[in-house]
């Protein structure tokens, strides 16, 4: 990918966790396992030595507050590199809000103010001088709603590049994007048509293909399949599985069935009580399977029976 042999400036972070280490190379070509010990809430499986993807991303004790209200509490989480991650689990409780704190689309929220630490290829991005446009390059998301700007088809892919000085084989970047995103056969004879005159399904295709355009690590999909009907929806999923492997998803869906069918991973998040309201956090982290098949807690089984939710 493109941000091989880049460095990425992260500073001493301010909110009392260790230091992470500035000026150091992220490679993002695979790597051999690494060993460690599982956060609290993954596998007791898990803490016996084995060999294990890279970490993408680490979250550390990370609470989120806006203002006086505390929205999650306590999620320590790592994020496997190349693998799809389902965050699910019942309104309010906190999965979109931690999504976006994985690119720092929180930060624009009044209010807001994150504890704990996470950690994007051993660099704290909350630290102190990190560039947070050069998160979100790294880092794409894809919103809930399809959000094509009103411009050509061709224009959408190719504004980010063009604003982030990837102006050379424009054309190519274009058509690379529209084929990784399964939309090029369906538009490639009207590019300069508005993208505000696609279906809902094909917007969709579209903004994921500008969010991989300039080549991103990271993919957040913000429930990206929520108002699309049965067909869209499979066309997204199959569009998931393709780009799995290239990108490290992370996904947050409602639908339990979507994440057992593209989730390697799986992430429950409840509301807990803890004080006058209740507060979201982390239940439960596992493998898919492990999940929906034989849950560790009883509050997870309930959720994936649909006893609540």
């Amino acid at each position: 990918m493109s941000i091989d042999d880049q460095t990425f400036d992260a500073q001493p972070s301010t909110n009392g966790r260790p230091l992470a280490p500035g000026r150091v190379r992220i490679r993002t070509e695979p790597l051999p396992g690494v060993i460690g010990a599982p956060a609290a809430t993954e596998s007791a499986t898990e803490s016996h030595v084995h060999v294990a993807p890279e970490s993408v991303f680490e979250a550390d004790g990370v609470g989120i507050f806006y203002g006086k209200k505390q929205a999650l509490i306590d999620v320590s989480m790592r994020v496997r590199r190349g693998q799809v991650t389902a965050l699910i689990g019942p309104s309010g409780c906190g999965k979109t809000t931690f999504l976006r704190s994985l690119n720092r689309m929180n930060d624009s929220v009044s209010g807001f103010r994150i504890e704990g630490q996470i950690r994007y290829h051993g660099h704290d991005i909350y630290g102190t001088g990190v560039d947070t446009v050069e998160v979100r390059r790294r880092i794409g998301m894809v919103f809930q709603k399809p959000n094509p700007f009103p411009k050509s088809i061709f224009d959408n892919i190719a504004w980010a590049p063009r604003n982030l000085g990837m102006r050379s084989g424009l054309k190519e970047r274009v058509e690379k994007a529209l084929r990784g995103a399964a939309l090029w056969d369906e538009v490639k004879d009207r590019l300069k048509d508005s993208a505000m005159g696609l279906s809902g399904g094909q917007q969709q295709r579209l903004c994921i293909a500008r969010a991989i355009a300039i080549e991103p690590d990271v993919l957040l999909l913000d429930e990206p399949a929520s108002a699309l009907d049965p067909i869209a929806t499979g066309a997204i999923e199959d569009l998931i599985h393709s780009l799995k492997g290239r990108f490290t998803i992370v996904i947050v869906t409602h639908n339990m069935q979507q994440a057992a069918r593209v989730a390697d991973r799986t992430a429950f998040f409840s509301l807990e009580t803890r004080g006058e309201k209740p507060i979201g956090t982390l239940i439960e982290f596992d493998e898919t399977e492990k999940i929906f098949g034989a849950p560790r807690d009883p509050r997870t089984r309930d959720y994936v029976t649909g006893r609540f939710g």
